[in-house]
C-alpha cells in the first residue's frame, strides 16, 4: 500500500466534446492513474466490455445498491441511470491512486456536497459547429435523438461555471497537456475566472445557442 492517499478528480462535458478519449489518455500515460467505473442501466456499445468500461446492470440491480447506499452518486442521463461506488472510491484513494470520475454536472455537484476533497475540470468544445459535428458521426442515432443530445449537451454547458478549471479541447494534445498540469498542480492559468475571459466570444455561442 502507498504512503499517500490518492486524490479525488472530477472532469465532466457535454456529450461530444471529447472528455472521454482525454480521459483515457491521461490513465494510459499516468502509472498512479485510475478512471473510477461507473454503475449504469444503459444497454453497451458494440466496443464496451463491462468492468472496463462501466458495470452494465438491470435497473433492479441498481435500485438495491441505491437503496443500500452504494453509491456516492447517481444520475439519470437521456433516462439512463448511472452511479458511483462509495467502495470504489475509498479502495482507489487509499492504495495512494489518483481516481478520475468521469461523471456530469449532477453528479459532481453531488460529490461536492460530500465531505471528500476535489478537483473538478470542465472541457468545452471549440464551437457549436464542432460539437454538433461530433454528435452527427457517432452514426448510431437518428436525427430526434441527436438533436435531443444537443439539447442535453447544451444544458450541461451551462453549468461550466460550477467548476474550478475550464477547458476547451480544440486540440487533443493541448487539452491532455492542460489536463496532465492540473492533475500535477500547475493549472493556475486554467483556473475557470481566467479562462472565463480568455474564451468569453466561445462561451457567449455556446450558452446563447438555442437547439
Amino acid at each position: 500500500m502507498s504512503n499517500r492517499n490518492g486524490n479525488l478528480f472530477i472532469i465532466s462535458a457535454p456529450s461530444g466534446a471529447g472528455k472521454t478519449s482525454l480521459v483515457t489518455a491521461v490513465v494510459d500515460s499516468r502509472r498512479n492513474v485510475r478512471v473510477s467505473v461507473s454503475h449504469t442501466t444503459r444497454l453497451p456499445r458494440p466496443e464496451e466490455k463491462s468492468g472496463r468500461n462501466y458495470f452494465f446492470i438491470s435497473k433492479q440491480k441498481f435500485k438495491l445498491m441505491d437503496e443500500a447506499g452504494d453509491f456516492v452518486e447517481q444520475a439519470n442521463v437521456f433516462g439512463n441511470l448511472y452511479g458511483t461506488s462509495r467502495e470504489e472510491i475509498r479502495r482507489s484513494i487509499n492504495n495512494g491512486n489518483d481516481l478520475i470520475l468521469e461523471i456530469d454536472w449532477q453528479g459532481a455537484a453531488k460529490i461536492r456536497s460530500s465531505d471528500q476533497p476535489i478537483l473538478d475540470i470542465f472541457i468545452l468544445p471549440p464551437s457549436i459547429d464542432s460539437l454538433q459535428s461530433r454528435l452527427t458521426k457517432r452514426g448510431q442515432d437518428n436525427r430526434e435523438t441527436i438533436n435531443f443530445r444537443m439539447s442535453k449537451a447544451l444544458n450541461e454547458i451551462s453549468h461550466y461555471e460550477e467548476f474550478t478549471y475550464l477547458i476547451v479541447n480544440d486540440h487533443f494534445e493541448t487539452a491532455l497537456s492542460e489536463i496532465q498540469d492540473i492533475l500535477d498542480g500547475k493549472g493556475e492559468r486554467l483556473l475557470l475566472e481566467i479562462q472565463k475571459e480568455r474564451y468569453k466570444d466561445l462561451i457567449l455561442e455556446l450558452t446563447t445557442k438555442k437547439c
